[in-house]
Formats: C-alpha cells, structure tokens, sequence
C-alpha cells in the first residue's frame, strides 16, 4: 500500500476522553495520532472532517450529542472532502459512537465516489473494536474495495505506531 497514492478521511475529537475507565483531557484526538502515524508511515494527504457544530468538552456530553445526531442522521460539517478521483487507497478513521463511526463522517464520505477505491478503515476504542465501521463503510463506499481494518484502543494510540505500519 506505500506505493499507491492514498489520502486518509478522518474524524477526531480532543477534549475529555474515556480511557479505560477513567476520564482524561486531550489536546489531540486519538484517531488525529493515528492518521497522523498513517500519513508518516505512506506520504498520504489528509483530511480531518469536523463538525460544523462542535460537540461538547465534555465526555458524557458528547456521546449524548452524538447519539441524538446519529438518530436524526443530522450531522453537518464545516467542510466538504475535496475530490478524491486521484487517490487509489482511502483510509478512514473513526472513533466509535454508539456502535458506529460519527454520523459527521456519513454526511462526509456519502457525497465521494469511490469507484474504484480501496478503503482501509482504522478506529480508536476503548473496548468496540472495528464495531459497526466495515459494515457501514461497505455500505456508502459504492465501488469500492474495504480491506480489513485495523483497531487501536485509546490508551494504546501513542505507543501504536508499530502495529499501524504492519497493518499497512
């Protein structure tokens, strides 16, 4: 995957986190130091996809936010992906929310076409794995390969860069 021409699509949230049983403040999201890892690791251009109404600092807060923007499916965003026509890999990396990626990276990656594409999908956790990502990325990636994904729990996200690169 080096070689080919890839761009990683990532949604990530600083502020307070949950890791493994406690909560912490960050000034990065988990999922930003993986791409950034991903980025380093094959030259890959990035593009981070962020709320147009940011959630809130608080964790317990958030989640509650992103529970009810998953149920409406109303989640806009402060920009749109720029064409993605020149790029042969696709990473997409995601926190999970209530069993899936934020609904943020929905109204993202339905308006790209991925004819064509492999997507490699990568998730931050702290106990959910991949969860729903693969299934909901089959789902509104049309034309697109989705290669096996990869999972890092949060706590671990510093210290992965490793795994990131045999993944890779």
């Amino acid at each position: 995957m080096k070689d080919k021409k890839s761009i990683v699509i990532y949604f990530s949230r600083a502020d307070e986190n949950y890791f493994g049983g406690e909560m912490r403040y960050v000034d990065k999201g988990n999922t930003e130091v993986i791409a950034e890892f991903i980025k380093d690791i094959v030259g890959a251009d990035m593009f981070k996809v962020e709320p147009l109404n940011p959630y809130p600092s608080n964790y317990m807060e958030c989640i509650e936010e992103a529970k009810v923007r998953t149920r409406e499916h109303n989640a806009p965003i402060k920009e749109n992906i720029p064409d993605i026509s020149n790029y042969e890999v696709v990473y997409v990396g995601s926190p999970i929310y209530w069993g899936g990626m934020p609904e943020e990276l929905f109204t993202a990656l339905k308006r790209l076409d991925f004819t064509g594409k492999i997507v490699r999908p990568f998730t931050t956790h702290e106990g959910s794995g991949l969860s729903g990502v693969p299934r909901q990325l089959m789902s509104i990636c049309d034309g697109a390969e989705v290669l096996d994904g990869l999972a890092i729990i949060g706590s671990q996200v510093k210290s992965s860069k490793q795994k990131v690169e045999e993944w890779i």
